[in-house]
């Protein structure tokens, strides 16, 4: 893989394996952290017992500065912010928005994160409107919870939920990659990769922090 931006990338490949007659079998994602710009990554992929072949399906390329490294060292912000593969059913999409506190001192959140939808280039995209809540694009996503304050202590973790179609109608369908999210007003940015396919709906709900229980730390600790 390379780096062909003008500024050092995390730079993800994802490999489909296919079998004999050209047919997708898995994928296998490979990622290289802080390349260079025009930087090359040699690497190997391997093919198993019954796979003949691998193909490139699609590259993704992030700013390092702006990378989601959830398992990755605590940045200078204090939270660690990523998304998780999401879920699809009859053209509806969800993916969740996951922040942890992994610094030393508390954090507040109140609201909704402000998200920039971003295309291939990772250039802002014209005509999505970001909505708050998911009642616009469909009931029951669990993006409906009215905002509240959310102070969470080193190692405690909020979430929020991406909501979008796929639906198409008139006009071009648009497919953003990237969303670059700011988790509080003044935070640095974070750009992560929830592949939107938003059709040609240009809506995209999103749902206020809500504090997770499961992630908090024991009592006493």
């Amino acid at each position: 893989m390379s780096n062909g931006t003008g500024e050092t990338a995390d730079v993800t490949v994802v490999f489909s394996r296919t079998d004999a007659g050209g047919g997708a079998m898995d994928t296998v994602t490979r990622t290289v952290e802080g390349l260079a710009p025009g930087a090359v990554s040699k690497g190997r992929v391997e093919l198993g017992g019954t796979t003949s072949g691998v193909k490139v399906l699609k590259v993704r390329s992030v700013p390092s500065a702006e990378a989601s490294r959830p398992k990755g060292p605590c940045p200078a912000s204090g939270v660690l912010v990523s998304v998780d593969e999401g879920a699809a059913a009859m053209g509806l999409r969800t993916a969740g928005l996951n922040l942890r506190n992994c610094g030393t001192a508390e954090v507040t959140l109140n609201g909704y994160p402000a998200l920039q939808v971003l295309d291939a280039e990772r250039k802002p995209v014209d005509g999505v409107q970001v909505v708050h809540g998911g009642a616009e694009i469909a009931s029951g996503t669990g993006a409906d919870a009215p905002p509240r304050e959310v102070v969470l202590k080193p190692g405690e973790s909020a979430g929020s939920t991406l909501v979008w179609r796929n639906t198409t109608g008139a006009g071009d369908p648009v497919n953003a990659p990237y969303v670059r999210v700011r988790a509080m007003p003044g935070a640095a940015p974070v750009t992560v990769t929830p592949e939107l396919d938003l059709g040609t709906t240009g809506r995209l709900g999103v749902g206020a922090w809500v504090r997770d229980e499961a992630g908090a730390p024991a009592p006493g600790r």
